[in-house]
């Protein structure tokens, strides 16, 4: 099994189905598909390095937008805090709610960890380390924040990602008192849809964020990432009706998996999963029509989708399931 597959291969796709990249319906992706409107930058952003007060204003738009006060670090995606994270912590013993995104058991192994795979909530107790994603992806399962307080009561470090907890706050465990063993991961570009900016943040407690911070160094996110994170962390008019719209537009994506007698699994706002029988042969019926799509390695029936964006995208998409 390739531990570290990951949708957003569309390049592959093209090479084995043919096409111009402007042909395609890419949906094998979590991002958003309406990104945040850039906003207008300071020259500054592009040719100075990034101040600490710039750094610091970052962090406190981030606390805001979280509604907390644990400590803060803006990283180069959530991905880099994947990466880290293993290299900074004592090796030893981790264990990863599966099935789930495939960096954090990658990340581990590749630092010395022994990783273990458990399929239970309950099986993470014991661990030197354990990681939960919330919401998880694929199957869009929450794990109440006072559940994910308990367990770590039962393990050395818990890193809660979530990545996709951004239509979904009432499961983050951000607003709850911050515990010393506790590292929460969140994603930027997923919910802004502006994966390309590769911006995220590390939260926990302030010895650890410290100790992370000397390791990324003292730039570890760009002026362009700052300037943009603070202006859409701040607009929640912005957040709060691109969260309905995703909801609608979700209902709207199970409703035509439905309707092609595809069976919904779960997922978030932000991407669906369906049992599909064959998940091989689906995603190549698909390919066919130009539409890219999420399978998994541990599962021949699963395929995710992402939600398309503008009317001849979704009728692209409604055609080909009608077919």
């Amino acid at each position: 099994m390739n531990m570290r597959d990951h949708g957003g291969n569309l390049d592959a796709a093209i090479v084995e189905f043919g096409g111009a990249p402007t042909d395609w319906l890419d949906l094998s992706t979590g991002i958003n598909p309406h990104p945040y409107r850039l906003p207008p930058l300071s020259a500054s952003a592009w040719d100075t390095l990034p101040t600490k007060t710039a750094q610091r204003a970052l962090v406190e738009a981030a606390q805001t937008a979280f509604k907390t006060n644990w400590d803060c670090l803006p990283v180069a995606g959530a991905q880099a805090g994947i990466q880290m994270l293993p290299r900074l912590l004592a090796r030893g013993a981790a264990k990863v709610l599966w099935p789930t995104y495939n960096e954090h058991a990658a990340s581990l192994k590749a630092a010395g960890w022994s990783v273990e795979n458990v399929h239970r909530f309950d099986d993470l107790a014991g661990a030197d380390l354990a990681v939960v994603v919330n919401p998880n992806n694929p199957t869009g399962e929450i794990f109440a924040p006072a559940d994910l307080l308990k367990l770590s009561n039962s393990v050395g470090y818990l890193i809660i990602d979530e990545s996709f907890c951004d239509p979904h706050p009432d499961a983050s465990i951000l607003q709850l008192s911050q515990k010393s063993n506790v590292i929460v991961l969140r994603s930027f570009g997923k919910f802004f849809g502006l994966a390309g900016l590769r911006l995220g943040f590390v939260l926990g407690a302030s010895d650890l964020i410290a100790t992370l911070r000397e390791f990324s160094g003292p730039w570890p996110v760009s002026g362009p990432a700052i300037e943009i994170g603070c202006k859409a962390l701040a607009d929640t008019v912005w957040q709060a009706e691109t969260s309905d719209r995703l909801a609608t537009d979700a209902a709207r994506m199970d409703d035509l998996a439905v309707s092609g007698g595809w069976t919904v699994l779960g997922g978030t706002t932000l991407f669906r999963l369906y049992d599909v029988g064959s998940a091989l042969e689906t995603q190549r019926a698909l390919a066919t029509h130009h539409i890219w799509s999420r399978v998994f390695p541990y599962s021949d029936a699963w395929i995710r989708l992402g939600l398309p964006h503008g009317r001849s995208r979704w009728t692209q998409l409604e055609t080909t399931l009608a077919r």
